[in-house]
């Protein structure tokens, strides 16, 4: 399969799991601040691991137990909307890069008033 349907079909089903996330009646996902950042779909069809990041203290555990139960729902919601072959079994699969950004930026803003200090007393010294 040719790359860029390949990433066509990572960008529909991106869109349309994030939509079909916002009718989901399960207390445990429809309570959770979700994004879904992206997915990936096997060549095949077969498979597809949909990233997602939430906002917040969510009990992980309760949280793929609810994406667990609601993954039947999903995949039957996107073979109605996509008009693909197979409908790709889903996994759910958290997405720390969000996180591992913030902890980045945080350690960087605690670096840089440190350098400015140290230019301030160059300065000083001159």
């Amino acid at each position: 399969m040719a790359k860029y349907r390949q990433n066509r079909i990572n960008d529909s089903v991106t869109q349309e799991v994030s939509e079909i996330l916002r009718e989901v009646k399960d207390p445990r996902v429809a309570d959770a601040l979700l994004t879904i950042t992206s997915s990936d779909v096997t060549a095949d069809l077969k498979y597809a691991k949909i990233y997602y990041s939430v906002y917040g203290e969510v009990d992980d555990k309760e949280l793929a137990k609810g994406f667990k139960s609601v993954a039947p729902f999903v995949r039957s919601q996107l073979a109605k909307r996509l008009n693909l072959r197979i409908t790709p079994e889903l996994q759910f699969v958290r997405d720390h890069g969000v996180e591992h950004g913030a902890d980045i930026a945080a350690i960087l803003k605690t670096i840089v008033p440190a350098k400015d200090e140290e230019t301030a007393e160059a300065e000083d010294d001159e």
